[in-house]
């Protein structure tokens, strides 16, 4: 379906603030604790701003009643000629909530409700985890380039 000529639609686009030809949005992506994997849902976003993502978050439900425990921002682009947009920018993830266990403290703690975490953890080189718990607990292994906005004990 077109929506006016190639002229109107670069018009529109140069209306917009975007140089002609180029289109850019942005985007934040949330994670939910899922089943095996996380759920995700997007959203579009003004910018890439912290407070206005975590307002949105509080609005997101996925199955089961799973509520976001962190979220990830891109920027897509797409210029003339191009049949789709790709990403162009990439932030690293921000977990909502969550706390940092490493993989002495699992070790230590040498629950047996954990030996599969301490087995992956140990398998893939893992040092640490975040554990969060927003609504439900999820671990997964903390990137350098992660952040938790709140950290808990």
């Amino acid at each position: 379906m077109s929506y006016g000529s190639e002229e109107e639609q670069v018009g529109i686009a140069n209306e917009a603030g975007e140089e002609s030809g180029k289109v850019t949005a942005h985007f934040v992506t949330f994670y939910s604790p899922g089943t095996f994997v996380a759920e995700t849902t997007t959203r579009e976003i003004e910018s890439w701003d912290i407070e206005k993502a975590k307002s949105l978050a509080e609005d997101i439900v996925e199955r089961y009643n799973a509520k976001p425990y962190g979220f990830r921002f891109l920027t897509r682009e797409r210029e003339d000629g191009d049949l789709d947009s790709h990403t162009s920018a990439q932030s690293n993830l921000y977990y909502l909530k969550g706390r940092i266990r490493t993989l002495e403290e699992v070790e230590r703690t040498a629950n047996p409700d954990e030996r599969i975490l301490l087995s992956n953890m140990r398998a893939n080189g893992w040092n640490r985890v975040v554990e969060t718990t927003t609504p439900w607990k999820w671990t997964q292994p903390l990137e350098d380039s992660d952040v938790i906005l709140e950290v808990v004990q």
